[in-house]
């Protein structure tokens, strides 16, 4: 009886943690713990292999732990910044997306990404709340991120500028675009 309680209690784990929408890190690395000690894993395999042959392949999406990668991005060009977990599956879906905008725009923005549970740092500093959650950084101003809103405005207010959830390729294409025509430098599309 205490394994089947145990066993619903994990299943609600985890398919509470599919959402990706948790408000903290602390949830994600409970349920770790439970599917780890009761080898619940199986349902991860199929990620586990993709983690491992992305691993072998060369990525042009720069993985950011750290503000200072930020910082000497933006020296090149636009950057967009790509906040997710290797637990959320919209966001690992958008992983060859982000791969396909990094070889469209090498040499004039830069596509990266932060995985919440690798950078705890970077999810405070960004206070991220839900899970991808995508914006586009154009400068630093008096020690603050600028970040372009749709509209082609700029803000220091990441709130205002961000793209939440997983989108088409077209919204942060569009978004890239705007940013290096404000910028004068030439599209790709």
């Amino acid at each position: 009886m205490k394994k089947l309680v145990i066993l619903l209690i994990l299943l609600a784990a985890v398919i509470f943690a599919a959402g990706c929408t948790e408000e903290s890190q602390g949830n994600f690395t409970d349920t770790q713990a439970v599917q780890e000690n009761y080898s619940v894993v199986e349902a991860n395999e199929s990620e586990q292999n993709t983690t491992i042959q992305e691993t072998q392949q060369e990525s042009n999406v720069v993985e950011v732990i750290s503000l200072e990668q930020i910082n000497a991005s933006l020296a090149q060009g636009p950057v967009l910044l790509k906040i997710g977990s290797k637990h959320c599956g919209p966001c690992q879906a958008m992983k060859p997306m982000l791969e396909e905008l990094a070889t469209e725009y090498a040499g004039r923005a830069t596509i990266t990404s932060i995985d919440i549970t690798e950078s705890p740092d970077l999810e405070a500093y960004f206070e991220i709340g839900y899970v991808p959650d995508t914006s586009l950084v154009v400068g630093i101003e008096d020690g603050d991120y600028v970040y372009l809103q749709e509209n082609g405005t700029v803000t220091k207010d990441r709130f205002q500028a961000r793209i939440q959830g997983q989108m088409e390729k077209e919204v942060y294409e569009n978004r890239i675009n705007l940013a290096l025509l404000q910028e004068g430098k030439k599209t790709s599309n």
